[in-house]
């Protein structure tokens, strides 16, 4: 490692009390915009302490991409935050996983999202799509139009779509009242967070009832994947076509556990049902509420993607694979919203091993805060960058959509970027073509009427946002 390297305490940052650092200096759902504030504050790399551990905060785009790059040799994610979820029950899976352990994973994983595989979902997810289709149908019928509570029934769809996709496991909390899974889903994420940034580890003195809640909701969510696990492995057994070509992710992923050199079982292929339940609930149900938001806010904008979706998809039961391919304004929306409002807007990863980031040394075991929104709304990087212009992702020949991909980075960077981002965008853009063909946004409203806030649980969600749409003449 050169020498004249900057330490980490020798940056600047924001004054910090003993024992508790900068604990009482922030509000644990505006967490990621006190870490932004400073950011903007103190500049692209400082210092803040959470209890007795310091952090390295870094904004700037290029050292976090080269940062997630060196993953898993040079960085991983935290120790605690894989105690933490081994004392709450959960299995890890590729996200949580490390080292070798997350090597084998991300083979089986990504053996479920080669292109044959998705070409074959797109009948699940588009079933899903429909019942979100008709469910809005009867809201809209009735009186004074429909006005509907939007995440809740976007985790509705969500919850269906991954299940079906995923697990060939036909849920459909969409058609009915019973949300079994995803009343105790909702639980987990959460609690991981409430308990990652807790000064004291109070759950391993007392369980509070909120604490033994959660526990039934474990046993609960165990309980359905050891039944998907089995139903599937009782399809296979049944129909050996099926091992040829999976027609669902768990099986794909069963299939790909089973190969003799994989070192992986139904212990990891559990660990990854849950992380993608987890994973495709939360993350895209929030960026789908974020982007109705934005659109409704920006008329241009709307009347834009309505037009390419009622020239190019008029009709859900019409949906094709292609036909999804050619919006390309509407995966600009999505792109832009995920930069304005990425449902991950940090990540925090622990340095394996002595090493330097932009000349700072960081010591083995540091913390690095990524501050993923850093540099997305940053003028230095994208022009008018607080506003909301989807055209800045449509390429031509300024080369600014690729310079803007490598700016923002909802996904991640690097060996673990998302392995589900495109099966995401492809649920995204249903779901919204879906809604802009067959329905007219009459309003998207918030609590208070004022701007919509964000709100951290693990994921970057919006507060009570509420949806009022009317069928679209035909």
């Amino acid at each position: 490692m050169s020498s004249g390297l900057r330490e980490v305490d020798d940056l600047p940052g924001p004054r910090a009390l003993p024992l508790v650092g900068n604990l009482f200096q922030i509000r644990r759902k505006r967490l990621h915009q006190c870490v932004e504030a400073w950011g903007r504050e103190y500049g692209p790399f400082f210092r803040f302490r959470l209890g007795p551990r310091t952090l390295l905060a870094v904004t700037d785009s290029e050292a976090l991409s080269t940062a997630l790059r060196d993953r898993p040799d040079g960085f991983r994610r935290t120790k605690l935050l894989e105690t933490i979820g081994l004392e709450m029950g959960l299995t890890p899976g590729v996200f949580g996983a490390n080292g070798e352990a997350w090597r084998r994973q991300r083979r089986m994983v990504m053996a479920g999202f080669d292109p044959t595989h998705v070409k074959a979902y797109f009948p699940s997810l588009l079933k899903v799509t429909q019942r979100l289709h008709g469910r809005w149908l009867k809201a809209a019928a009735r009186a004074g139009g429909g006005t509907i509570e939007l995440q809740p029934e976007l985790m509705r769809y969500t919850v269906d779509a991954i299940s079906g996709l995923a697990f060939g496991a036909d849920i459909n909390t969409l058609e009915s009242d019973d949300e079994v899974i995803q009343q105790h889903l909702d639980k987990i994420f959460p609690a991981i967070y409430k308990r990652l940034f807790s000064l004291i580890p109070w759950w391993r003195l007392v369980r509070l009832p909120a604490d033994r809640r959660l526990e039934r909701s474990m046993a609960e969510v165990n309980r359905a994947i050891a039944g998907f696990i089995a139903q599937a492995r009782a399809r296979l057994a049944a129909d050996p076509a099926r091992r040829a070509e999976p027609p669902n992710l768990l099986e794909a992923m069963i299939v790909a556990a089973d190969e003799g050199d994989s070192g992986v079982g139904d212990r990891e292929v559990t660990g990854n049902v849950l992380t993608m339940l987890l994973a495709g609930e939360d993350t895209t149900a929030n960026t789908l509420a974020w982007m109705i938001y934005l659109l409704h806010r920006h008329p241009a904008a709307l009347q834009r993607a309505h037009d390419e979706v009622r020239e190019r998809a008029p009709d859900v039961a019409a949906f094709t694979p292609e036909v999804m391919a050619s919006l390309d304004y509407l995966e600009a929306c999505a792109h832009e919203t995920m930069r304005l409002k990425p449902v991950a807007p940090f990540q925090v990863i622990e340095a394996l091993r002595d090493t330097e980031i932009k000349g700072i040394r960081v010591p083995k075991g540091m913390g690095l805060w990524c501050v993923m929104r850093g540099d997305s709304v940053s003028e230095q990087h994208f022009p008018n960058a607080q506003a909301f212009e989807p055209e800045r992702w449509l390429g031509g020949p300024s080369g600014a959509a690729s310079s803007a991909k490598r700016v923002s980075m909802p996904f991640g960077a690097g060996p673990r970027i998302c392995p589900g981002r495109y099966l995401a965008l492809l649920e995204i853009k249903m779901a919204m073509a879906m809604l802009l063909a067959h329905f007219d946004i009459v309003e998207v409203s918030t609590p208070n009427g004022a701007e919509a806030v964000e709100q951290m649980a693990f994921t970057m969600m919006p507060v009570g946002l509420r949806l009022r749409l009317r069928s679209a003449a035909r």
